[in-house]
């Protein structure tokens, strides 16, 4: 049993190491912004002095939500619990168990999580026995979920075990935002992906984020917003809201400015920042596989594509992009308007700033956790940190 338990230990670990850390060989390329340089006024960011406070054990941690009027941090473990950590503890019982549902390990398992405005539902994106993605809706009843209420909102063939996505978002209207990887293998031309490359065929799901109304329509379990580019599904799937994009593991809306910020995992060389200001972004397309980050990678770049507002090679051991918040909180007054992020395999923790135009500072901040998977963001604005081994910390003023 012990020994079970130890190879199934080491499966999952590697799990989103494997899904990140992209496709060949080391990438090189120091870190640069819009401007092709490196950022200036880093020594702003190097001036911000914090730490970070172990909060709660979780096991192999991979994202973290919270509900309106509830204080509990609800944390993924990626075998398929949804954990609740109230007042530094977690508690015994898990909120929601679909172990029996998720194949877990690699790039697999319980993703993503978020809790509908009201708080009266709680939304899942999940790899399920058979290593395809599904996106469910539970009810809430006090404080677990209701395993009889599942209603499945989507489910998306998956042709390969990684790149699955899984990041789950609401905007402050009342929409879901759902990210959803190439289909895997490397370069977006393995088995199963479509002449081209999924990421630019606006007839798949993948390599896109998708953005729905989850209230039932007629006999659909969703809405499509009239907003989407595609929405009349003529010349496209219309639940696609941006495209072009490889791995969408981790994005979040500024809480002030509504603006969106999207981490995109690179493939060898580049992983990449974009920034989609309020109100804009339907039909972006932001360039994979044709380009990864601003460079060339096959074929012609596709008209009218987005560039990164920030990317950065492989030195260093970094392999792949986590994203994060842009802090709004009020315990740490000089990280106000930096937006946070790590790299999986580096594992420091690093703040950007961006004026609309440029990158005016970005910088590593003295954190450091191994495997960071996700950030997560409490009802007060302060920021956490979801490691893989870790498991939950919190970003203090130091």
């Amino acid at each position: 049993m012990a020994s079970n338990r130890r190879l199934r230990t080491a499966a999952l670990t590697s799990a989103l190491l494997l899904a990140a850390c992209s496709g060949g060989g080391a990438g090189h390329g120091p870190r640069s912004s819009k401007g092709g340089g490196p950022a200036s006024g880093s020594r702003a960011i190097a001036d911000v002095h914090v730490k970070l406070t172990p909060v709660a054990r979780v096991d192999h941690a991979t994202a973290m939500a919270v509900r309106a009027g509830d204080s509990a941090l609800y944390v993924n473990e990626q075998v398929g619990k949804v954990r609740a950590v109230r007042d530094g503890t977690l508690d015994p019982e898990p909120v929601l168990d679909l172990t029996a549902t998720i194949s877990a390990g690699g790039e697999r398992g319980l993703l993503g999580i978020a809790f509908a405005p009201d708080g009266k539902h709680v939304y899942v994106d999940y790899t399920n026995l058979d290593g395809n993605t599904r996106v469910d809706e539970y009810a809430m009843r006090g404080t677990s979920a209701d395993p009889q209420s599942r209603r499945e909102l989507l489910a998306i063939e998956q042709p390969q075990p990684n790149h699955n996505g899984g990041q789950l978002t609401f905007d402050a209207g009342g929409l879901l935002y759902i990210g959803m990887g190439d289909g895997g293998a490397g370069g977006d031309v393995g088995p199963g992906h479509v002449p081209g490359g999924n990421a630019q065929s606006t007839d798949t799901l993948l390599g896109k984020i998708l953005r729905i109304d989850p209230r039932p329509a007629g006999k659909r379990p969703y809405s499509i917003p009239p907003g989407n580019p595609f929405a009349d599904g003529k010349s496209g799937r219309p639940e696609i809201w941006a495209y072009g994009l490889r791995n969408p593991w981790r994005f979040s809306f500024d809480d002030k400015t509504g603006d969106l910020w999207i981490a995109d995992v690179g493939q060898d060389k580049w992983e990449e920042i974009d920034f989609v200001r309020a109100g804009t972004g339907a039909g972006d397309n932001f360039g994979w596989n044709r380009l990864e980050g601003k460079h060339a990678f096959t074929g012609q770049p596709p008209p009218g594509a987005i560039a990164p507002i920030f990317e950065y090679g492989h030195d260093g051991g970094a392999c792949s992009i986590t994203g994060g918040f842009v802090y709004r909180g009020a315990h740490i007054p000089a990280l106000v308007g930096a937006y946070l992020y790590a790299d999986f395999c580096a594992g420091d923790v690093h703040a950007l700033r961006f004026d609309g135009s440029k990158v005016t500072a970005e910088g590593e901040l003295g954190l450091h956790a191994a495997q960071i998977s996700s950030f997560g963001r409490d009802g007060a604005g302060e920021l956490y940190v979801v490691s893989q081994e870790q498991g939950l910390l919190r970003i203090d003023s130091a």
